[in-house]
């Protein structure tokens, strides 16, 4: 049965995915339409669908894999976010849509216990907007579903952490000296996720044995392997670059292995389509990203990485339902490619569907979504910064490395933030992040 939306005079407007785009466009269209008081009549009910209780943002989950980020200072409470402004929270993972009905269906949540926290149950919508994101694609490569750790949730990445650390502390204990390939990680897939990944980890893992595991010679029993089947690592970027973190890494003594397609993982390490074999105790797959597998089932277009089609407007082929970022597939016009599954792009198409929506519900036309490519910036960690800025200006793209470019890509994360909580709450939790960082270990020590 349909569980109560409030008032049922009202329109009501559900998100599922509480990613980037999705949990920004909940906070906007719940402060606009979802808020009563003395000088403001509420216009809508506002509920966000998410399976998880709390969120990270997703470009972060590098430095949760890596030890280098206190996950609790970053973190946010769905809860308390829809209770701040105007929209509802509802705990659990869409598993199916009635567009006859229009109702999204959710599974039953359970606690570590088994216990039921929720039932099965559904919601009705006057328009859904699925934002529910990537998962990684595997490509049907044997091995990777159970001996490869992806890096699509914080569970994924603070899992990889405590294996890490595990590795570390197991290394030290046993007798006997580390044995070849028992501390090694390889890293499949060499785009922005893969590379920052590669240079944080040669910075925790060496923090983590800097306390006290005096066992392990970090420059010679732990190995990073970057693999990548393209010819050059960051291959969706300029070729400066890419050259420029390439060297960054090898001077970092991280083995990069291009124009290696693999062919299986095993629990002993990766093999490659030339022959070669890398030991690894520990896999990253970050080698691509495909639609959540519940879209292809909602009996709407997908694309050949189950993508959701949509039009210019952000339609999918039922009008009465929206899909944004990474889940969504959409080819500008004039354009080859479709737009990237970035944070950038769902920051935009929030910003864009918080005005549509409102032009929706007034019945007025829907405008076609514009996307701006602003760029793109990588992060080794306090090694480097390097990126890409669009200069619309002079029409072209421009080089930008170092502190600037460093600045730039925290901007990135902070404007997320001032989306969702404002830039006073912002400035206060950034100082205290920062006085509060000096007193802490570097590394992430359980």
């Amino acid at each position: 049965m349909p569980v109560g939306e409030g008032d049922k005079d009202l329109p009501h407007i559900v998100i599922v995915g509480g990613g980037a785009g999705g949990l920004e466009l909940a906070t906007r269209l719940g402060k606009k339409l979802g808020k009563s008081g003395r000088w403001k009549k509420k216009k809508a009910n506002i509920s966000l669908i998410e399976r998880s209780r709390t969120h990270i943002w997703k470009p972060l989950l590098h430095e949760i894999a890596a030890g280098s980020m206190d996950v609790s200072q970053h973190e946010l409470e769905y809860q308390a976010q829809g209770y701040w402004h105007g929209f509802k929270f509802r705990y659990g993972e869409m598993t199916g849509v009635d567009r006859e009905k229009k109702l999204v269906y959710l599974a039953a949540t359970y606690d570590e216990e088994g216990r039921e926290i929720t039932p099965v149950r559904s919601f009705r919508y006057d328009i859904l907007v699925i934002a529910i994101g990537s998962v990684g694609n595997a490509f049907g490569t044997p091995g990777v579903e159970k001996y490869a750790i992806m890096l699509d949730t914080p569970v994924q990445a603070e899992r990889f952490n405590r294996r890490l650390i595990n590795a570390c502390v197991r290394a030290y204990a046993q007798e006997g000296p580390v044995l070849p390939g028992q501390l090694d990680v390889a890293i499949i897939g060499a785009g922005a996720t893969g590379t920052e990944l590669a240079a944080e980890l040669h910075r925790t893992a060496r923090g983590v044995v800097a306390f006290g595991l005096d066992k392990i010679d970090p420059e010679n029993d732990i190995k990073i392997t970057l693999i990548e089947a393209a010819p050059r690592i960051l291959p969706a970027l300029p070729d400066r670059i890419s050259q420029g973190v390439s060297e960054t890494l090898k001077g970092l003594k991280v083995d990069i292995q291009t124009n290696s397609r693999v062919t299986e993982v095993t629990d002993k390490g990766v093999h490659l389509a030339n022959g070669n074999f890398i030991p690894s105790e520990l896999v990253v797959w970050a080698a691509g990203v495909k639609g959540p597998a519940v879209l292809g089932n909602l009996g709407l277009e997908v694309s050949k990485s189950n993508q959701l089609v949509v039009s210019p407007t952000l339609q999918t082929s039922d009008p009465s339902i929206f899909a944004m970022g990474d889940c969504a597939y959409l080819v500008p016009e004039g354009e080859t490619q479709p737009i990237p599954p970035r944070a950038q792009a769902a920051h935009q198409e929030a910003s864009h569907l918080y005005t549509e929506i409102q032009r929706k519900l007034k019945g007025e036309p829907l405008r076609p979504f514009k996307y701006r490519d602003f760029g793109s910036l990588v992060s080794l960690g306090h090694y480097s910064t390097v990126g890409s800025l669009m200069g619309f200006v002079v029409g072209r793209s421009f080089i930008i490395e170092g502190l600037f470019a460093k600045l730039m890509y925290r901007s990135l994360y902070k404007m997320h933030e001032v989306a969702l909580h404002g830039p006073w709450k912002v400035f206060l939790d950034t100082l205290s992040r920062t006085l509060t960082r000096r007193t802490e270990p570097v590394v992430k020590l359980h």
